[in-house]
């Protein structure tokens, strides 16, 4: 029996001295452009979201340097977040995330408009969010729900002047994330796959 290495269903592994367990050789170089050329639209499509959420939605609207930086912040997870390697599961990550935020919107927007940041509002308002997305039929969007609705609040802590104002500015970044992130995902699929694996079918 070999030493050295061994083959188990096509993948090839190969002892690392002194240590128990194989390390696996570099995939095909094929899939190693394919996933360059991922993150690479991946990157560009987060600077976009970025820039548009701090440079040019901060011009219509803007309650401070901070909070634009924050925006930009959640419009790049958001982005992230849709962006898959179809377009079904892009669009349903697009829905699934819009759908959390709107529930958090709901939510914050209520709270915030007649009490202050309290930890147990947080507590309670977090517990809400997981009921109302799983009452509305959207059991796997809790967790976001839940994510954003702590996000809001906590910001709205750290800027207690208009707090209110804090989950329509989230809606908006996300709302910003979603659509370029979407767009990119349509782009790499249509545009940049095609030409690093044209030997595959759509």
């Amino acid at each position: 029996m070999p030493t050295s290495g061994s083959v188990s269903s096509g993948n090839v592994t190969r002892a690392r001295p002194g240590g128990r367990f194989p390390l696996r050789t570099l995939p095909p170089r094929a899939q190693v452009r394919a996933v360059a050329a991922d993150g690479a639209v991946l990157g560009v499509a987060c600077l976009i979201s970025y820039w548009l959420t701090t440079r040019v939605l901060s011009l219509v609207y803007s309650v401070s340097a901070d909070d634009d930086a924050l925006g930009g912040m959640w419009a790049v997870i958001a982005t992230v977040f849709v962006f898959r390697d179809s377009n079904i599961k892009s669009v349903a990550a697009a829905l699934s995330r819009m759908a959390a935020t709107l529930v958090s919107l709901v939510l914050c927007l209520a709270y915030l408009a007649v009490l202050p940041f309290h930890p147990w509002g947080l507590a309670t308002m977090v517990g809400l969010s997981v009921l109302v997305t799983a009452l509305i039929g959207r059991p796997g969007d809790e967790v976001t729900a839940g994510i954003t609705t702590t996000v809001v609040l906590v910001v709205a802590k750290l800027s207690p002047h208009d707090a209110w104002q804090q989950p329509i500015l989230r809606l908006a970044d996300t709302a910003i994330g979603v659509v370029v992130g979407l767009a990119a995902g349509w782009l790499f699929l249509r545009a940049v796959r095609p030409r690093i694996r044209p030997s595959e079918s759509p």
